[in-house]
């Protein structure tokens, strides 16, 4: 079971957290082993007239910048290597330049965490809760592009991407504005579990399966999915999971509910390829990955579902 708990910062964006806890909740509705946590943060005051911070495991408001209060722990659970902390980001407007991002001891629980193997990741301004952390020194980072700078200028050890998704540099993972906390989930998801699982999981929540992070992403699975065709998408799941095995129209078409000819008409509307051009791509992607871990064409060729390694090499060869 994998543990992904949210640090709630005081005028927190409600998107920056419900969007990867949507992510994750219906990954676990779906079968996959998630288990959501929330710990309330209260950084120390630097008014003394300011209410002081509640004491370690006494439940604590958390004020958001929508206006909703949220209510948590103070308390950390025990985290594993395998487990996921994530900081949303908060409305950057009500922070004060000289106040930290989070309180001295969620930043150390946020660095012993990854000191210990783990993940953790960032939505929008919580790059800067990572950078107070120190986790970002020395690696690639993203935040709101309104906040680059910003970043950039206070963590010169940090070297911000500018404009994209979100970055992975290890298992420091940090993503722009708002919704990206979704792009960030979704690869999480697709990271740990595959490019299908994260694509089954966007389909639920009727967004683009995106992993279009700071790189092109080169998967088929996800690639192709930028669509509301429901009758193209289940052919699709199917192809997923059977794209070794021979796959005729009519199984898919069936499987649509759709006939063979509207099937073929939708499918090509839906993603600019037919279901056998398709299947044909995901065929020649993990080809590649084969290939690339050591395995001859011929191996790879039959692994994948080709009969002949001729095929192979040809897809290989093709623009």
């Amino acid at each position: 079971m994998t543990r992904v708990v949210f640090l709630l910062v005081p005028g927190l964006h409600l998107l920056d957290l419900a969007g990867p806890a949507q992510v994750f909740g219906m990954a676990a509705d779906a079968g996959l082993p998630y288990r959501l946590a929330y710990v309330a943060d209260h950084p120390a005051p630097v008014d003394p007239r300011e209410t002081a911070p509640p004491c370690p495991g006494a439940p604590a408001t958390v004020p958001t910048a929508q206006g909703v209060p949220l209510q948590a722990s103070t308390d950390w659970p025990d985290l594993a290597p395998g487990d996921i902390a994530v900081v949303p980001g908060w409305r950057w407007g009500d922070a004060r330049p000289h106040a930290a991002p989070v309180s001295a001891r969620a930043a150390r629980r946020l660095a012993a965490h990854h000191a210990a193997g783990g993940t953790v990741a960032s939505v929008c301004a919580g790059a800067f809760a990572l950078a107070h952390a120190g986790l970002l020194d020395g690696r690639r980072c993203t935040t709101h592009h309104e906040l680059q700078d910003a970043l950039a200028r206070r963590h010169p050890r940090a070297t911000v991407v500018r404009d994209v998704l979100y970055v992975t540099d290890g298992r420091v993972i940090t993503s722009a504005g708002i919704a990206s906390g979704i792009d960030l989930a979704l690869h999480l998801v697709a990271s740990r579990h595959g490019a299908g699982a994260a694509a089954r999981t966007a389909r639920a929540m009727v967004v683009y399966a995106r992993r279009n992070g700071d790189e092109p992403q080169a998967s088929a699975l996800l690639r192709h999915r930028a669509h509301v065709s429901d009758a193209v998408h289940r052919a699709q799941d199917l192809i997923d999971a059977r794209f070794a095995r021979p796959l005729p129209l009519h199984a898919l078409a069936a499987e649509a509910g759709v006939s063979e000819r509207t099937l073929t008409r939708r499918f090509t509307a839906a993603t600019g390829l037919t279901p056998l051009r398709y299947q044909q791509e995901l065929r020649l992607e993990r080809a590649e990955h084969l290939i690339g871990q050591g395995a001859t064409t011929d191996a790879a060729a039959r692994a994948v579902g080709f009969t002949d390694a001729r095929m192979l090499r040809r897809l290989r060869a093709s623009p």
